[in-house]
């Protein structure tokens, strides 16, 4: 079982109901927590009109059970902080690196968990057969799993059917805007750019040089840099100075990016250099030796593009 398979199953459900939610007692007054698109919990009264936050205690409340409910809701948002973000950023992950699940484990760990559900619901979901995207399909708030047309989906079965998070490359411009539509009469909003994700593609002058050249000089805040390791960079080694040039990727398929910058910076001193200049990006495959890339997957290449885009931002 790898890391991430491990925490698919460990993910806590911090003591939520089956539908995901926490009723919370005062005696006479009733108070149902849920969560939005980033996990952040919010509160509707009994009639289910949202409330600002949890209200205090009032003469007609039973007070032991306000106060243990009072107590309730302040350990659970402190315990969503600290799961919340690392959840959402996982998904994304997931979408862009090309996880997949078999669907007894996307209906159990993940559509079934009392917490991950809420992200769950406001993504576009793929069936995959050997590899290549069938269909997409959504889970609707009663765990009910419908199509871009919001009607019944059944959701394939078998040893070569997997589920992913389908990425914006993939989807074809019908389920784009069928999904779109859908997601907008629910008033859903999504935990991370998918469906209005940019794209990208290698252009065959990079292919045919190995280099993406549209970066060569370009000049980048030394913190987005360093903020390329959230994305599955890795740093270089230190150099003269213990300063660090160069950051690379390794993506599917053997295919490998490398990024140089100077003038470097150091990882104890940051703000020496608050800009770098990028000098080059390389891209090298299994057996290339100099030799033109075969195409990559366009999600990896799409995705990676879309990282050293994120850096001019």
């Amino acid at each position: 079982m790898t890391a991430d398979e491990l925490e698919d199953r460990l993910t806590p459900e911090l003591g939520l109901d089956e539908q995901g939610t926490l009723l919370l007692d005062f005696g006479p007054r009733q108070f149902l927590v849920g969560f939005d698109e980033a996990l952040k919990p919010y509160v509707r009264d009994q009639d289910g009109a949202p409330l600002a936050d949890l209200p205090k205690p009032r003469q007609g409340d039973d007070a032991d059970l306000a106060r243990a409910a009072t107590e309730r809701y302040k350990t659970l948002k402190k315990d969503v902080r600290g799961i919340a973000s690392h959840q959402v950023q996982r998904l994304e992950m997931a979408m862009c690196t090309q996880r997949r699940w078999t669907p007894e484990i996307f209906l159990a760990c993940l559509a079934g968990h009392a917490l991950v559900r809420h992200l769950v619901r406001r993504l576009v979901w793929g069936v995959y057969r050997d590899g290549r995207l069938e269909s997409c399909f959504r889970v609707g708030q009663d765990g009910c799993v419908t199509d871009g047309a919001d009607d019944a989906y059944v959701l394939a079965q078998g040893d070569d059917i997997r589920i992913g998070i389908a990425h914006a490359v993939e989807m074809s411009a019908s389920d784009t805007a069928a999904f779109g539509d859908l997601f907008g009469d629910y008033e859903l909003v999504q935990p991370f750019q998918q469906m209005g994700r940019d794209t990208y593609a290698l252009s065959t002058a990079e292919l045919a040089s190995g280099r993406l050249l549209r970066w060569d000089g370009v000049v980048v805040p030394t913190g987005h840099l360093i903020g390329l390791t959230k994305r599955s960079w890795r740093r270089g080694r230190t150099q003269e100075r213990s300063y660090v040039r160069d950051a690379s990727k390794a993506m599917a398929g053997g295919l490998l990016a490398e990024l140089t910058f100077e003038p470097g910076f150091m990882a104890a001193m940051v703000d020496q250099h608050p800009e770098q200049t990028l000098k080059q990006v390389l891209l090298t495959g299994p057996g290339t030796q100099g030799a033109p890339l075969a195409a990559p997957d366009p999600v990896v290449a799409s995705e990676l593009i879309r990282d050293l885009q994120q850096l001019c931002v």
